[in-house]
């Protein structure tokens, strides 16, 4: 425990490249989903190509993907950018199919609807389809927060300074305060933004309330 105590600033350290290393990750990957996953629902060919993409992008091992990066990109391996891209691609592979699912999840009738009070396409989307979409969309950011929160500690494995990073340097000395720390707060910041997901998805749908009230 006395480590902890002496390591206070490390562990403030850790926690907040932990947080920008999982979260920016999932906005990024959510700007990029969005339009993929409306045009994998709009066209059949461009769904059968997306979707098994992403797919095959999602199943790629995590550290084989963190060693890969540098090579392609020309990166140092313990920069933090080829955790982000790593992640990104992460995101992405599981957002693109959530997000065609729930598009096409909304019902017709409501589509004509708004195609009958003059909506093009675009407001259509933004105005109609996309809020519609959001309880299933944002069940998939709370996946791919979650799965990121906990992808990010692989990064220790090669340096990468962030909450993983107690793993290896505990392990290597046989510190386990260190070890003990580092996975408490990973879970307690996956739990965290597990719940604040859940609160923004009820913040964007009052309209799911409506007859819960009495």
């Amino acid at each position: 425990m006395n480590w902890i105590f002496d390591h206070v600033g490390d562990i403030v350290y850790w926690t907040g490249q932990h947080l920008w290393l999982s979260l920016l990750p999932v906005a990024i990957g959510l700007v990029i989903s969005i339009p993929l996953g409306w045009v994998a629902n709009r066209w059949r060919v461009a769904r059968a190509i997306l979707v098994p993409v992403a797919g095959i992008l999602y199943t790629i091992p995590s550290l084989v993907l963190l060693v890969m990066l540098p090579a392609l990109l020309g990166t140092q391996i313990l920069n933090p950018i080829n955790v982000v891209i790593a992640l990104t691609i992460y995101t992405v592979a599981l957002l693109v199919r959530v997000v065609a699912d729930s598009l096409a999840a909304v019902p017709p009738p409501v589509i004509a609807a708004a195609n009958a009070m003059g909506y093009r396409p675009v407001r259509r989307f933004l105005g109609v389809e996309l809020p519609l979409a959001i309880p299933v969309l944002v069940a998939g950011l709370r996946v791919a927060t979650v799965s990121n929160i906990s992808l990010v500690s692989v990064g220790g494995l090669l340096g990468v300074k962030q909450l993983g990073y107690a793993f290896p340097d505990g392990y290597g000395v046989e510190r386990y305060s260190e070890i003990i720390a580092g996975l408490v707060l990973i879970i307690l910041l996956a739990l965290l933004f597990d719940r604040i997901w859940l609160l923004v998805g009820r913040l964007l749908t009052p309209w799911t309330r409506a007859g819960v009230a009495k």
